[in-house]
């Protein structure tokens, strides 16, 4: 988005397209692949991270979503919440012990804030695992490219660079993975 578009309120034409949301069903299988072949099972937790908008036509949004996500939370036996961080972005979290259900559940806030016209901010959804000596790994799917990347966080802001290139390598036939590891962002404080 230029200045100028940002400055006249108009909206970005890299909106995220809605096959690109197909693309995180991805997960689910190679989450097999994963589990079996590289000791990494799902850790339990997914979040969407996405820039709010300052407007009340987004608090109404927020609203349904908070509503939409109760539900959801009950149908699926899912804990689903919304938080915001110290950046000012804000996170829908999803724990569950099913990973398919977690999947879906990402999915759904993913179209809800789709369908309300808060595509654009739609940054990333992040899927934990754990199996890793050292702590976490996630995978992340960056909305605006339609890919996944690893991202495993180690120390105070520093990242297993090898290994999740090593991951992306190996993956790379499961998932939609970023060819360009310059556009593998770390995502630090992630509530998962």
């Amino acid at each position: 988005m230029s200045f100028l578009d940002a400055l006249f309120g108009r909206r970005s034409s890299k909106a995220v397209k809605p096959q690109q949301t197909e693309k995180l069903f991805a997960i689910s299988t190679a989450s097999v692949t994963l589990e079996t072949r590289w000791g990494l099972q799902p850790g339990g937790a997914g979040a969407v991270v996405f820039r709010p908008q300052a407007s009340s036509y987004f608090a109404q949004t927020a609203q349904e979503l908070d509503a939409l996500l109760t539900l959801t939370s009950k149908e699926q036996q899912s804990e689903i919440h919304r938080e915001s961080d110290g950046l000012g972005f804000e996170w829908i979290v999803v724990r569950d012990p099913d990973f398919e259900d977690l999947v879906a559940a990402i999915h759904m806030v993913t179209l809800t804030l789709g369908e309300h016209g808060f595509r654009d901010q739609l940054l990333a959804a992040v899927f934990r695992f754990d199996g890793l000596a050292g702590g976490p790994m996630y995978w992340i799917y960056n909305y605006k490219r339609g890919s996944y990347y690893p991202f495993i966080p180690r120390g105070d802001h520093e990242r297993d660079n090898i290994e999740e290139i090593r991951l992306g390598t190996v993956m790379d036939r499961e998932l939609p993975v970023e060819k360009t590891p310059e556009q593998w962002y770390a995502l630090w404080g992630t509530p998962i």
